[in-house]
């Protein structure tokens, strides 16, 4: 479906948190029109920023815990991740614009 790949409660530290590249978290489920919508949107800005910094997709339903660790209370929800540390954040849809300016602000 994704083009992105999916972290779980297994790999998030290893994946995200342990990444020495900024990683985008897309936080999003599968009933969340707004999240289908969003979703070919970031995988534009990741394939425009290949090797600058690391996309994933984390499903809220199937892994609360970590939605819940990060206080995202809506979604669609991207949060970068630098250095282990979340450092920004956008909740609910937005044009591709607003995603890569967002990231451009924390990556070079």
């Amino acid at each position: 479906m994704s083009a992105l790949p999916e972290v779980t409660q297994t790999n998030f530290e290893t994946e995200v948190l342990h990444s020495s590249q900024p990683v985008l978290v897309d936080f999003w489920a599968p009933w969340c029109g707004p999240c289908r919508m969003l979703g070919p949107i970031v995988e534009k800005v990741a394939a425009a920023n290949a090797g600058k910094a690391k996309f994933v997709k984390l499903n809220t339903d199937e892994h609360p815990s970590i939605a819940g660790q990060y206080q995202v209370s809506g979604i669609p929800c991207l949060i970068l991740f630098k250095g282990g540390q979340p450092v920004d954040r956008i909740v609910g849809y937005v044009p591709e614009g607003t995603v890569t300016s967002m990231l451009g602000k924390h990556v070079a």
